[in-house]
Formats: structure tokens, sequence, C-alpha cells
């Protein structure tokens, strides 16, 4: 089977490499234009895009695939070249782009998605950040049919995973990114024996993944401990959950909720540290006394991560003293 393959982040790399390693012919891939990246802001290329220079597949990166959008020239080029590519089906994870119906059209098989959550649950741009977030207990991967809508096509195959009280969205996209890479295998294999059934997604339980702004990763400690931890493990390892302390942005990666200081905290305000030292860590009161949450990693500007311990020898935080958004 012939396979255009259609992505752009290391999400859709480990889809590639697997769908390469499995044998399946690859004569055109997709991805988006190189970006700037890093504190020099030198152009790179996605992690789709080095796989497939390495393995000598060729590589097209048009801007817009929209006939109608703002770059329809663009677009009737790439048109051209999947047409022009002997194909039997497009394989698309995390792409970034639209395909518009003209596109999805082309293939003979269609166009198939490898998408990082339970469908019909997190649909849209960031399943993985949104079901940590939200405190989901488990998610998983759809391989699905594509059409029009936004994450509504027939689902192919799905599996789910369990999500462990201290995945962060980096620990749980390297489970998710593996499981897609042998659901996609599989999904194709089926698919070339005529065995691939397909079900129309439920209408209950639809959500909506929003994209991840810069902006919600600023903490607000008016929030409960157990949501705070859920939000910093949901933004670690972008964008990255921080907060204010005496002016300083201080990021914060990894956090727990704790139990038995209540009565220290019942007094304190939201934000308010209750204890900053090597063997507590940093206690700060949330939810106006409510809970507790020990900070476990923090990055000062232009510093590294560090345990907290190593954290303070280095940037002092004293009882008394208040996190802010």
């Amino acid at each position: 089977m012939r396979v255009i393959f259609a992505g752009t982040p290391e999400f859709a790399a480990v889809a590639l490499k697997a769908l390469h390693a499995a044998g399946f012919e690859i004569p055109l891939v997709l991805t988006q234009p190189d970006r700037p990246a890093g504190r020099g802001m030198q152009m790179h290329a996605s992690a789709v895009k080095q796989f497939a220079l390495e393995q000598n597949i060729p590589v097209a990166q048009p801007i817009s695939l929209r006939l109608d959008g703002k770059y329809p020239e663009i677009a009737q080029e790439a048109h051209a070249l999947l047409k022009a590519t002997p194909h039997d089906v497009m394989v698309v994870a995390a792409y970034g782009l639209i395909l518009p119906l003209s596109a999805l059209e082309i293939p003979r098989l269609g166009c198939i998605n490898i998408h990082g959550s339970l469908l019909p649950r997190w649909r849209g741009a960031a399943p993985i950040h949104r079901a940590i977030e939200s405190g989901d207990s488990e998610t998983g991967i759809t391989i699905m049919q594509m059409e029009l809508g936004l994450d509504t096509g027939p689902m192919l195959a799905i599996e789910n995973i369990a999500i462990a009280d201290d995945d962060s969205t980096g620990s749980l996209h390297d489970k998710l990114a593996a499981l897609g890479g042998s659901m996609i295998v599989k999904a194709l294999r089926q698919l070339e024996q005529g065995t691939l059934p397909a079900t129309v997604q439920p209408e209950l339980g639809v959500t909506y993944a929003a994209k991840i702004s810069k902006e919600e990763a600023a903490l607000d400690f008016s929030l409960s401990a157990l949501a705070l931890d859920r939000k910093i493990r949901a933004f670690n390892p972008f964008p990255g959950a921080h907060a204010v302390l005496d002016g300083t942005i201080v990021k914060i990666w990894r956090a727990e909720q704790v139990t038995g200081v209540v009565d220290q905290s019942s007094t304190a305000v939201s934000g308010q540290v209750l204890a900053a030292n090597a063997q507590d860590g940093v206690l700060l009161a949330c939810d106006s006394g409510a809970s507790v949450l020990r900070l476990l990693e923090l990055q000062k500007p232009g510093g590294k991560r560090l345990p907290a311990a190593e954290f303070l020898k280095g940037f002092a935080i004293t009882p008394g003293q208040i996190f802010s958004h």
C-alpha cells in the first residue's frame, strides 16, 4: 500500500517512522514550512521533515491547501502534486493545516487521521493538554476517517490508556505517540485486507480541546491545589506554568497537592508561602487556604529547571510572600 503522510511535530514523526519500519511505500511527505526556533531563532525543519530527508522521502511544504484561501496558487500546486503522486491513502497526524474537501477526495481510500483522544471527547487542537487539565482518568488514540468536520469522522480503531497521577503532557504525549504508531500500522494492514470496520461517533460526550494559549499558563492560586497540579502538568513542557513572586516570573514545572497542613493555611491568602525549605519544599496556600500545593520543580528567568531544594539555594523564598498571576 502506498501512503502519503502529512504531519509536523514529533507525535507525527513517531507514526511516520512506524509506517516506514513496517514496509509501507511512502512516496511523499507533507509537513509545515520550516519555522524559526530556539534562542537564536534559526530556521528549523519539523521532526517529520527531518526523518523524511534521512530516508530520502520527497517532502512538500505548502503553506496552504485551500483553493479558496489566501494562497490559491500554492494550493493548486499542492493539489497537482498529490494527484501526480501515485498513492492509495493519506495518513494525517498533527499536520496543523486544514485539509479541504478537494484534498480529502484525492486519495483512493481517503484520508485517515491519528487523533490523541478517545473521540468524541476532546476533538480539536490540544487533546492531551485538556485531558490532563480536566482530570480525566484515561485517554487514548482514535484512528478515524477524515471528513470536513473537526474530528467528526467515523472511527476505525480506538484504544485507551490510563493517565497516571504524575503524567505531564510531555510524558503522556510520548505514550500516545507510540500507541498511535502501532495502531496506524495495524489499521492500514486491515484496510489492505478490507477488514477495517468504521463506527460513527456517538453524539453524546462531545468536547472540544481548544488550542493552548500562553496566557492560560499564568497560575491563579484562588483555584484548588488539585486543579493547579493538573494545570502545571498539562502545561509541561509547553507553554510552562508560571507565577509572579515580587515581580519575578517563576516557572513551575512540577507540584503536588498535600494534606495535613490545613490548620496552618486556614488564615492564609491564596498564593501565600507557608514554608520554603529543603525538607518541605515550597508550600503555598490555595483557594483562600482551603488546600495546599507543594512546588517540586521551579525555574527562574535565565536559569535551569531545579528541584525545590536546589532552587532555594539560589532564589530566596520566605514564608508570608505571595505568588500571584
